[in-house]
Order: C-alpha cells, then sequence, then structure tokens
C-alpha cells in the first residue's frame, strides 16, 4: 500500500492555491496596464516573465519538499485556475437574456 504523506500534500495544495491566485491576479494587473499603454509590448513580456519566474522559483521550491507536495500544489492550481476562469466567463448582467453568439465564419 502507497503511503501518502496527507500534511505534505495539504503544504503543497495551500501553496498551489495562493500561487494560482498570485499568477492570475498578477496577469489581470498586467492586462488591465498594457490595455491602458500606449505601447503593449512591454507591459505585457514583463508581466509574463515575472509571472512564469516567479512561478516556477515557487514551484521549485515545492518541488523539492516531495513529490506529494508537487501533487497537491499542481492540483490546487488547476482547480483555482478552473474557479477563474468560471468566474471570468460569468454573464455580467444574468438576468439579460442571453444573445446567440454569432457564428466565426
Amino acid at each position: 500500500m502507497i503511503a501518502i504523506d496527507w500534511a505534505m500534500l495539504g503544504l503543497g495544495a495551500l501553496t498551489g492555491a495562493i500561487a494560482a491566485a498570485l499568477f492570475f491576479a498578477g496577469l489581470a494587473l498586467g492586462m488591465r496596464l498594457a490595455l491602458g499603454s500606449s505601447h503593449p509590448t512591454p507591459v505585457l513580456l514583463l508581466s509574463s516573465a515575472l509571472r512564469i519566474a516567479a512561478l516556477l522559483g515557487v514551484g521549485w521550491l515545492v518541488a523539492l519538499q516531495g513529490v506529494t507536495a508537487l501533487a497537491g500544489f499542481a492540483l490546487a492550481f488547476l482547480l483555482v485556475r478552473f474557479g477563474i476562469l468560471a468566474f471570468a466567463r460569468m454573464p455580467s448582467n444574468p438576468t439579460k437574456a442571453e444573445t446567440k453568439a454569432a457564428p466565426w465564419n
């Protein structure tokens, strides 16, 4: 039987949820700043470089704790990502009747 270190799984999950929340908050801030800028490319490049470096650094520290912590980190990151995407795709006015989307072609 495989023994699971639940404390490490929980620590990894907590770290993954916090990292995901900060990652997507940074994405939202970077997009907001880029859309308000006359030159959005440097803003987007800096934002992505900082977010990727921070996520890799935290992921590396979690991976040093073991595979169980890394699994919790990845699972929590994905769950937070799905939650944020579901929230972002919600209609801004739910009482308003939904209109049918126009086809792309």
